[in-house]
């Protein structure tokens, strides 16, 4: 082939590679990170949450039950992988784990964990199973029940957080009873408190259900009786008056009819 021909050749060649690239799509490369698996819980677990204290303190909240519906058992793993020490804590559970909290509410450097249940007890919907791990050993604290004035106008739908080092209880307020009970509008604010490894509530919200509505201004009583006597008497003198005052427009005087 003579050098001539190869430069005549070569347009055609390059026309002929551009249109190959055209009939093919750009290869779909994925630059981004892989997505990790979420984590699946399967039977007998229902629930499961990590919470990190501190470098090398783990603590695996779990819930667990083959075919239990509402109940079953709660396991706490504590895993001290620094000292090499792993402890586990369990319990019976009445209600379905709605999350799990780290605090340290007494201020005292041990870490507590509480756990949140949701119950069917139409006096207390909301439980929390409190421990506290001191050297990694637990000790459970019992956490309080509403007392009456507290309960008044509760249905449930708590909202409890963590807010500086403090737990914090809010829920609407109701009025009436059973399936008649209508929200307010208002809602009551608690807060609790670790003393003695024992619980403390502090109310912070005004009560309104307990606020004793103001009594209606008293008005001052008007005698009508009186009213109406007195207008009658001055429409009767009025008349009386112009029968004996007439006017003559004739002669422009004043006859006064005796």
């Amino acid at each position: 082939m003579s050098t001539k021909l190869c430069y005549l050749l070569l347009p055609v060649l390059g026309l002929l590679l551009i249109c190959g690239c055209g009939d093919k799509k750009p290869l779909d490369v994925d630059i981004t990170k892989p997505i990790a698996p979420k984590s699946i819980i399967t039977e007998p677990f229902k629930y499961h949450k990590l919470i990190e204290v501190s470098p090398g303190q783990y603590y695996d909240i779990f819930s667990w039950g083959r075919g239990a519906k509402g109940a079953g058992s709660y396991l706490i793993l504590h895993s001290d992988s620094s000292g090499a020490k792993y402890t586990s804590t369990s319990g019976d559970l009445e209600g379905n784990i709605i999350d799990v909290y780290n605090s340290d509410l007494d201020a005292d450097g041990n870490p507590e964990i509480l756990i949140q249940i949701k119950t069917k007890d139409t006096i207390n919907y909301t439980n929390i199973y409190a421990y506290e791990f001191t050297y990694g050993k637990p000790q459970r604290i019992i956490f309080p029940q509403l007392n009456k004035s507290q309960s008044k106008g509760y249905r449930g739908n708590d909202n409890f957080y963590i807010k500086d080092g403090q737990l914090f209880r809010e829920f609407p307020i109701f009025n009436g009873n059973g399936s008649m009970a209508k929200p307010s509008g208002q809602k009551r604010l608690l807060q609790y408190a670790i003393r003695n490894n024992n619980f403390s509530v502090k109310q912070l919200s005004k009560d309104s259900t307990s606020t004793i509505s103001k009594a209606p201004v008293d008005k001052p009583v008007i005698n009508t009786k009186h009213i109406e006597k007195k207008h009658i008497t001055e429409t009767k003198h009025k008349k009386k008056h112009k029968k004996h005052i007439h006017q003559n427009k004739v002669y422009g005087t004043i006859i006064i009819n005796k």
